[in-house]
C-alpha cells in the first residue's frame, strides 16, 4: 500500500513540474512536436537561439538580411556543402546554353575512383546531365560531381579554378576550393557559414529550379553498363525535407574534419530562409540547430513587398527629339521586418531626374522610388528608362521648325 502511495506522489510531483515548466521532454530533432515547442517558446532577440554547432548563420534569401549568426566568418572545412558551388556552376552553364539537361556525360576512371558518398558510376557509363544533378543534390554523389566537372570544364582541376573564380565574383573572401565535391580534408579547402549562405542565396535566387531537385525525397536512377542494366535508389541526405514543414533544400555534408554541416532552405508565407550549420557534433545536432534557427526566423519575420506595377509619368529629356522618355521600376521592393512594426505605414515617394540629357540608353537611371516607414527611409528602387532616346541633330531641329511653321506655330 505504501509503495502505491509513493508511486502516486511521484507521478503527482512530475505533473506539477511539467505544468510549471520545470520539466522538459525532448522530442526527436526535427519532429513536428519539437517544431511546435520551439516555435511557441521563441521570442524576438538572439538570446532565443541556442545551437550546439560552433559556426552558424540564418539569412533571409530575397533581401540577404542576416537574422542570426555565430562565428559566421570562421573558416572551416565544408565537406559536401562544397557541392552548392558545383551546382551553381552547372546551372549557370545550363542557363548559358552550353549544356542541356538531356546531354549525356561519360564517367571517367578518375570520377569512378571517388570514395565517400557516391552513386557507384562505372567507368564509361553515360548518364544525362539531369540525372547527374539528382545524384549530386539528392544523394551527394562525389563521383557524379566529378563527372559533371569534367563534362563542363574538361577536368576537375579546371572546374575548380572556375569555382574559385565564381567565389571571387561573389565577394567570398574566406572561401577557397581544392575539389568539386568536398571529399578532401586539405587545410586549403575552406569556406565560412556566411559564404555558404551567400552561394546558397545565389543558387536558389538565380536558379530556383534547383529546389525542384533538392526537395525530392527518393528516386531511382538506372545504371546501364557492360554488365547490364540495374536500378539504383537515391535517398535525400537532408532529413529536414521530410521532418521540417516548408523545407525544400538544399545540401548536407560531413567528414571527420568538417563534422556535420547543412545549408537548409525553407519557405513559409512567401518568406524563404537559409539556415547554415557548420561543424555540428553529430547528425541530430546538425538538423536540430538548422530547425532551431528556422523556427526563430519564421517567428520574427514579416515581409513587405511592393511589386511596383503602377504606371509612371514620362521624364523630360533635354536635347532629344521626343523631349521626354518613358520609365519603369527596375525591380520590386522588399522590406523584411523583424521588429513587429506595422508595415501598412510604409510610404513611397517617386523622385525623377531633372537634368536628363540625350542620348539616353535603355536601362539608364531616370530617378528612384524611396520608401519611408514612420518618416525614416528604409530603402529605394531605381527608376530606369525603358527605351533608347537619341540626341537631336541639326536636321532634326530644322524639321521641327518646318513642322511648326506648317501647323501655324503649333508643335
Amino acid at each position: 500500500m505504501r509503495r502505491k502511495i509513493g508511486i502516486i506522489l511521484i507521478c503527482m510531483l512530475m505533473l506539477i513540474q511539467l505544468l510549471s515548466g520545470k520539466y522538459v521532454a525532448w522530442a526527436e530533432p526535427v519532429s513536428e512536436e519539437e517544431q511546435n515547442t520551439q516555435e511557441e517558446g521563441t521570442q524576438p532577440g538572439s538570446e532565443a537561439v541556442a545551437v550546439d554547432a560552433p559556426s552558424v548563420i540564418l539569412m533571409e534569401s530575397s533581401t540577404g538580411q542576416v537574422l542570426y549568426e555565430k562565428n559566421a566568418d570562421e573558416q572551416r572545412s565544408p565537406a559536401s556543402i562544397t557541392k552548392i558551388m558545383t551546382l551553381l556552376l552547372i546551372f549557370d552553364e545550363l542557363e548559358k546554353g552550353t549544356i542541356k539537361l538531356t546531354d549525356e556525360a561519360v564517367t571517367s576512371a578518375h570520377a569512378k575512383s571517388m570514395g565517400g558518398s557516391q552513386v557507384f558510376l562505372e567507368e564509361g557509363e553515360k548518364q544525362t546531365v539531369e540525372t547527374l544533378i539528382k545524384c549530386i543534390v539528392i544523394a551527394s554523389g562525389n563521383d557524379a560531381s566529378v563527372v559533371m566537372a569534367e563534362h563542363i570544364a574538361g577536368s576537375e582541376e579546371e572546374f575548380v579554378k572556375r569555382m574559385n573564380q565564381k567565389a571571387e565574383e561573389l565577394g567570398l573572401k574566406d572561401t577557397h576550393f581544392e575539389d568539386c565535391c568536398g571529399l578532401t580534408d586539405s587545410a586549403g579547402h575552406y569556406t565560412t557559414a556566411h559564404d555558404v549562405a551567400v552561394m546558397s542565396k545565389e543558387l536558389i535566387t538565380n536558379h530556383p529550379e534547383i529546389l525542384t531537385y533538392s526537395s525530392i525525397w527518393m528516386e531511382n536512377i538506372t545504371h546501364v553498363t557492360r554488365q547490364g542494366s540495374k536500378e539504383f535508389g537515391l535517398t535525400n541526405t537532408n532529413k529536414l525535407i521530410r521532418g521540417y514543414d516548408g523545407c525544400v533544400g538544399l545540401k548536407t555534408g560531413s567528414t571527420s574534419v568538417a563534422k556535420y554541416c547543412v545549408s537548409a532552405v525553407a519557405s513559409r508565407n512567401d518568406i524563404t530562409l537559409i539556415s547554415v550549420v557548420m561543424g555540428a557534433p553529430d547528425v541530430k545536432a546538425r538538423f536540430r540547430d538548422a530547425a532551431t534557427m528556422l523556427n526563430y526566423g519564421f517567428g520574427i519575420c514579416s515581409l513587405y513587398v511592393d511589386d511596383n506595377q503602377d504606371k509612371l509619368p514620362k521624364v523630360p529629356v533635354a536635347f532629344s527629339i521626343e523631349k521626354e522618355g518613358a520609365c519603369a521600376y527596375e525591380e520590386e521592393f522588399r522590406y523584411l521586418d523583424t521588429e513587429g512594426v506595422n508595415t501598412e505605414n510604409i510610404e513611397k515617394e517617386t523622385q525623377f531626374k531633372t537634368d536628363a540629357e540625350a542620348p539616353v540608353q535603355k536601362g539608364d537611371v531616370a530617378g528612384r522610388a524611396v520608401y519611408y516607414l514612420d518618416g525614416k527611409e528604409i530603402g529605394s528602387v531605381n527608376l530606369v528608362f525603358t527605351e533608347d532616346i537619341e540626341k537631336a541633330t541639326y536636321p532634326d531641329y530644322l524639321y521641327q521648325a518646318w513642322m511648326r511653321f506648317l501647323n501655324g506655330g503649333k508643335t
